[in-house]
């Protein structure tokens, strides 16, 4: 699994004319899964990104995360992360995963992220969306289970 987590002051989905998702101060997530990609994916990815330290204290350091800021998250579904630029212009999305495997690990992605308490809101899978990012700082960072970068 690939993502990349923005942090954000809001953020939001938009799908055929209407907001789908919408979140104030907290992280926008573009989910990326990749072919072979587990539960175990899911477990690593849901504790690295709302436990990452992206958030200022009171002494402007990012030392809090999502859970310490009680910050809410929209996660997007993006398989386009997967794209393999290495070769010619145009991408290779052959690592991407299979929309039904895609589809069920995004989900799982999101159902662990709320049990750790953080109110999720989302896109929908394989629709064409806008996404509205006020990205804060600008921080984004990139996570990935494989451990790549």
């Amino acid at each position: 699994m690939r993502a990349v987590v923005q942090r954000v002051n809001l953020s939001s989905v938009i799908v055929e004319g209407k907001i789908v998702g919408e979140i104030k101060k907290g992280l926008t997530v573009l989910l990326g899964v990749e072919e072979g990609d587990t539960e175990k994916d899911v477990l690593y990815m849901a504790e690295k990104i709302v436990n990452l330290r992206i958030f200022e204290d009171a002494e402007e350091k990012m030392n809090l995360s999502l859970l310490d800021i009680n910050g809410e998250m929209l996660c997007v579904s993006q398989f386009t992360l997967l794209g393999d630029t290495r070769k010619g212009r145009r991408p290779n999305f052959m690592s991407a995963a299979k929309p039904d495997l895609a589809n069920q690990l995004y989900e799982s992605f999101v159902t662990e992220v709320e049990k750790l308490g953080v109110h999720v809101q989302t896109g929908q899978f394989q629709m064409h969306m806008v996404v509205d990012i006020q990205n804060d700082g600008p921080v984004t960072v990139l996570v990935d289970s494989r451990k790549i970068f």
